[in-house]
Order: C-alpha cells, then structure tokens, then sequence
C-alpha cells in the first residue's frame, strides 16, 4: 500500500475518464467507468459507499427510503444494525475488489456524512463509524489506501484513513481541520475561484488543490473547468508545460 505524492498535481475526474492536464500525476476516477491512466499515475478509485446510486445496484433490502434531495435516485444505505452492515460492507467489497482488480492505488468511499444530513435515519454516528472501519480494513486486505472523504465532524474518530479527498474546504473553511489531522495528505476540490484561493491560502500554493466544473465534464463540454493554485500555474508554464 502507497499513499498519494504529497503535493503532486492532481484532478478530479468522476465525469469520465480523459487526457490528464499537464503535470497531473494524481487523478481520482470512478470505479465502474473509470481506469488508471498508467504511467506512473497515482490513481484513487471513487466508491459511493454510503448511498445507492440509479446505475449501481444494491441488496434492496439495504437501500432506506431516504432519498438525497441534491442527487436524485441516490438513498441512503441502511447501516442500523449489524447485519445491515455487513450485507453493505459485502456490496462495497465488490467494488473495493473491482478497484484492486483494476490495479487502482487507492480509494475513496463519498458519503461518509450521509448520517449529519438527513433527520429520522435509523442511525447515527456510532454507526457510520463502525461502517466506515470496516470499508478501510477491506480496502487495506486489497492492497488500497483509503481516503476520507469530507466530513470534518469524524476528523477525530479512529478509523484508520490513510488521506483526504475533500470538497469545497475553502468555502467552508475546513482545510485546516483537514491538514491539521493529515498533513500534506490532503486533495482538495473547490468549484469557486473563492474558494480555490481559500484553499490555496490555507493548505499552501503546491498543495494538490484543483478548480473544477460542478459537473465534473471532460474538456469537450463547454463547461469544463480545470484550474490549479496561481503559483502552481506559473511553475507548470515556467517549466514549459
């Protein structure tokens, strides 16, 4: 198990796979459509573990009637008790092993805060936690490092995640919670030039940061946004990249 270079140039890529900007050397891909690139490419697989997705099927036994409001089709997982749990956990490994199989470096498991966003889940924290335990030890038998995906609130809980992927840290002001408890091991993602100065404030002007479009699209969609620290900018154009 390797972690990610610390402060390499990074992309996020869940829109599909496509041509890595120049001096990317970290990319995060899904782990149903996605491949490593190869090439020496540090490559972190994307798991949506904690809700169901329209295009990945479940046990249904495990899928809540909790819906997310903000992406349609996608319900919470059930981790109430452990037998729901561990029907989850055999679901996720099938992925985890999908990754493996397609010799990704890491993982990452989104949703981790699905238990501090919806009211009347039949279950909490404590649970999530168990959960999120279990998906890192699966990850870890596979040869993976696991990656935390937000969610500041657990920054303390002892799972046994390797980095961070986070989202929109400098907008909410979370990156130093994040370096604070992973150093250098952080991979941010900001979809505003605010908050991509925030993040680049806090975390430093080499740190993996990255601008993306909220949609994550390829560069032949019109909206395809993909920018880095300023000082990170000017090192690549320096180097002639």
């Amino acid at each position: 198990m390797r972690l990610p270079p610390a402060g390499a140039a990074f992309d996020y890529q869940l829109g599909g796979d496509a041509p890595l900007p120049a001096g990317v050397t970290v990319v995060a891909r899904d782990w149903e459509g996605g491949t490593p690139p190869g090439g020496g490419v540090y490559a972190i697989c994307y798991v949506n573990a904690f809700q169901s997705q329209p295009e990945v099927e479940w046990p249904a036994e495990v899928v809540t009637e909790f819906e997310d409001p903000a992406w349609p089709g996608e319900f919470v997982i059930d981790l109430s008790t452990a037998a729901s749990r561990g029907r989850a956990l055999q679901r996720a490994r099938e992925m985890i092993e999908t990754c493996a199989a397609k010799r990704f470096d890491a993982v990452e498991f989104d949703n981790l805060d699905t238990f501090s966003r919806f009211e009347d889940l039949p279950f909490g924290q404590a649970e999530t936690v168990r959960y999120a335990t279990a998906l890192v030890n699966a990850a870890h038998d596979t040869g993976l490092a696991a990656g935390q995906k937000n969610t500041a609130e657990l920054l303390g809980a002892p799972i046994g995640f390797d980095f961070a992927v986070v989202e929109q840290c400098g907008e909410y002001d979370e990156c130093a919670a994040f370096q604070q408890a992973y150093g250098d091991q952080v991979l941010a993602i900001e979809y505003t030039a605010e908050g991509l100065a925030t993040a680049c404030a806090v975390l430093g002007p080499n740190a993996s940061v990255v601008l993306r479009d909220l949609g994550l699209s390829t560069p032949l969609d019109p909206g395809y946004v993909y920018s880095t620290c300023p000082s990170a900018l000017a090192d690549s154009a320096t180097s002639g990249a």
